[in-house]
């Protein structure tokens, strides 16, 4: 038993570097620990149980159970017999326990006991491990919140370390990148973010050296493509904590907690609502504006201009002439560069083939780009391509659709975007048919009286 008796204190004592360190040890530690011997005498009190009860390793070494100092009368015999029963129980006990401070307090502490054996295996005592049950919770609390975030929580959660690679990854942020949990570990931002790592990196960068922004963040990204699939664009509703280590004096980055959430559908849609807005609002002050003008053509023009706001660069009316035959009523902007266009009531040099002549024969919408050739023809560069179709030479996407009135074609009216805005979709082929049925009943209003 000479080995499990005598305190830290006692322990520093003993001639030898074994003493020191096991003294050095049981001080150390950040657990408060007691050891008692098998007639619960205590043996063991290091520097943290001093800490916590404020009983010193002098009054609490030697003294039989806890009667009288650290537990009530009413709770010592029942403390000690808790205790004790570690002796005679496989693996460690966890109780909760009131203990007393020197100072009169009470104080609650989550004990893990277990029982120590002897040279000959006989039952020598126990030794116990305790801590103030609020700090044990906190302990707890943090790691079930690690367990659960790196479980399966609802949000995206990425660990990058401070050379701004993926440490850990849940499977939520995994499946919203579109890899394994483990294959995107150790790999840069750059594998899988082919647009907006700029951005990304940037923020992380920000939060090592600043701290965390005081609000969540949109990113826009583009994720690399994957063997199958395309880029897909997505936006990110991105918080970022800057994480540092409490064991050090100086508080030391160890990384970024990165939790996003997806959001891409949601900001797609407010975008679609704002730009519906936008374009109901502009064909109202359109309709308002050409109706103050007798003459078709200015009314025509007032109409595409307001139609052009935020939807395309040139706007083109052409005038049915005859069988197969256009001629040019209006463009805008005004003055702007209209390639080769004809204008004075001369036909329009349309290839049978031309979007416009298409979108007469079908009565509805064409929409043409440089890389997808109309009719499956060949071609040169998008200049070629646009000189070919006598359009402007920066022109890259075109949507044309015919005017009608009165049951009958009168017209096509063709909207040009440049390489800077993206191609035409259905929803903006809609708008472009509301916009040309107020075109036609324009141009083809009867003469006034």
């Amino acid at each position: 038993m000479s080995a499990f008796t005598g305190s830290a204190r006692d322990t520093a004592s003993v001639p030898g570097a074994g003493g020191d360190l096991l003294a050095a040890l049981l001080d150390g530690m950040d657990a408060a620990l007691c050891a008692l011997d098998a007639g619960g005498t205590v043996t063991h009190w290091n520097r943290e149980a001093e800490r916590i009860l404020g009983w010193p390793a002098a009054e609490a070494v030697g003294r039989r159970g806890f009667d009288g100092w650290a537990a009530r009368s009413a709770d010592a015999e029942e403390t000690l017999a808790r205790l004790m029963g570690a002796m005679r129980t496989p693996g460690r006990q966890v109780h909760e326990l009131a203990l007393l401070r020197k100072d009169g307090g009470r104080v609650l502490v989550r004990s893990q006991s277990a029982g120590v054996r002897g040279a000959d295996g006989r039952p020598a005592g126990v030794y116990c491990a305790f801590s103030e049950v609020h700090a044990q919770i906190d302990l707890e609390r943090s790691i079930a919140l690690s367990e659960a975030l790196f479980d399966d929580a609802p949000w995206g959660v990425v660990l990058i370390d401070a050379d701004l690679r993926p440490a850990v990854v849940n499977g939520h942020a995994a499946r919203a990148i579109g890899t394994g949990r483990t294959t995107l570990l150790g790999r840069p931002l750059g594998d899988v973010v082919a647009q907006g790592v700029e951005e990304l990196e940037g923020a992380l960068q920000h939060v090592l050296a600043e701290g965390g922004p005081p609000a969540p963040a949109d990113l826009w990204v583009t994720l690399a493509a994957s063997p199958g699939a395309g880029e897909r664009r997505r936006c990110w509703r991105s918080g970022f904590v800057r994480l540092a280590s409490p064991l050090t004096e100086e508080p030391v980055p160890l990384g970024v907690a990165w939790l996003f959430q997806d959001v891409t559908e949601e900001r797609l849609a407010a975008r679609e609502a704002d730009r519906t807005r936008f374009r109901w609002n502009q064909l109202h002050r359109a309709g308002v504006a050409a109706a103050e003008y007798a003459d078709p053509a200015e009314a025509v023009a007032v109409l595409l201009d307001f139609a052009l706001a935020g939807f395309a660069d040139h706007g083109l009316v052409d005038r049915v002439a005859g069988a197969r035959r256009l001629t040019r009523a209006v463009a805008s902007p005004a003055g702007a560069p209209d390639a080769d266009g004809l204008g004075g009531g001369f036909p329009q040099r349309y290839g049978p083939e031309h979007p416009a002549l298409q979108a007469w024969d079908r009565a509805g919408s064409v929409r043409v780009d440089a890389c997808r050739r109309a009719g499956g023809d060949g071609g040169g560069d998008a200049t070629a391509w646009a000189a070919e179709r006598h359009w402007p030479a920066d022109t890259a996407y075109a949507l044309c659709t015919a005017l009608r009135s009165r049951g009958r074609t009168v017209g096509v009216l063709t909207f040009l975007r440049t390489a800077a805005r993206g191609a035409f979709d259905r929803q903006d082929a809609l708008y472009a048919e509301t916009v040309a049925a107020r075109v036609a009943t324009a141009l083809d209003a009867p003469p006034p009286h």
